[in-house]
């Protein structure tokens, strides 16, 4: 069995996908989908498929959409194990690889742990791990905190995965693809100072000072009128470095092969 989540979600058994019309199902699955193999209470459930309208009893609710969980997977005593009852909860009993956000997080995991030492490694495992995008994560697994926290997270670390992309480029000298790349990723967010970063060292290395340099005077303006600050350090010791002609910025992997600590997870089971 696979569970698709980033994007519409789609379960799929034994090659088939299977149909998830039902708001609730979808929700219900969705959010055992993010902790696999790991309990989630009665309560949380509710709470995800009913906030801010309560039911009378929600653990007869939950039952009743979990027998129409279990109708969905099929009538084989393997699939309906698949959904477990237990005092307090259910569980949906299925390895953590089965869900393609898991997958997701692991190839973005090792494609950063690879960077500098190996950016052929750090460029497959990035690009499989964008490959399995389909659109917005949990795109329509309901409005509950818990579903549309873990969408927000991986939105970020998606962006993350894409800086870490266009780094492994740069270390490999295809600035080109780089600046093609990135030039649509500024404008999706032209905030994002990281973005700005990536394309300015492409476009020096290109030989293109003065678009890197013009790049710098609209972010800094953008940022100025919009938010009221001034771009972070980083960005502007990045133009500081290109306004001296910094030997440095020449070296593949100097500067921007490593990321902070910690960014790599997501509590997803």
């Amino acid at each position: 069995m696979e569970i698709d989540i980033l994007g519409p979600f789609s379960v799929s058994c034994e090659g088939h996908t299977v149909g998830v019309r039902a708001s609730k199902v979808r929700a219900m699955l969705a959010t055992l989908a993010l902790e696999p193999g790991h309990v989630v209470s009665h309560v949380d459930l509710a709470d995800e498929l009913w906030a801010g309208h309560p039911v009378g009893n929600p653990r007869n609710a939950l039952q009743a959409h979990a027998t129409r969980v279990r109708r969905l997977l099929g009538h084989t005593e393997q699939h309906a194990a698949v959904l477990r009852a237990v005092p307090n909860g259910y569980l949906l009993n299925i390895s953590r690889d089965c869900v393609d956000g898991n997958r997701f997080l692991d190839h973005a995991a090792r494609g950063a742990d690879a960077l500098l030492g190996a950016p052929g490694t750090a460029l497959r495992h990035l690009e499989s791990a964008l490959a399995l995008w389909r659109g917005p994560a949990l795109l329509d697994a309901g409005d509950g905190l818990r579903c549309r926290s873990a969408a927000t997270l991986f939105e970020e670390r998606r962006l993350t995965v894409f800086e870490d992309l266009a780094s492994a480029r740069l270390i490999l000298g295809d600035e080109s693809r780089v600046i093609a790349d990135l030039r649509q990723l500024t404008a999706q967010y032209p905030l994002r100072e990281r973005f700005c970063e990536l394309l300015m060292l492409a476009l020096y290395r290109s030989g293109r000072q003065s678009d890197a340099l013009e790049l710098f005077r609209l972010t800094q303006r953008r940022l100025d009128d919009e938010l009221g600050i001034r771009p972070a350090a980083p960005l502007q010791r990045l133009h500081a470095e290109i306004l001296s002609h910094d030997p440095a910025l020449a070296r593949a992997g100097a500067r921007w092969g490593r990321r902070e600590p910690g960014r790599n997870g997501l509590p997803l089971g």
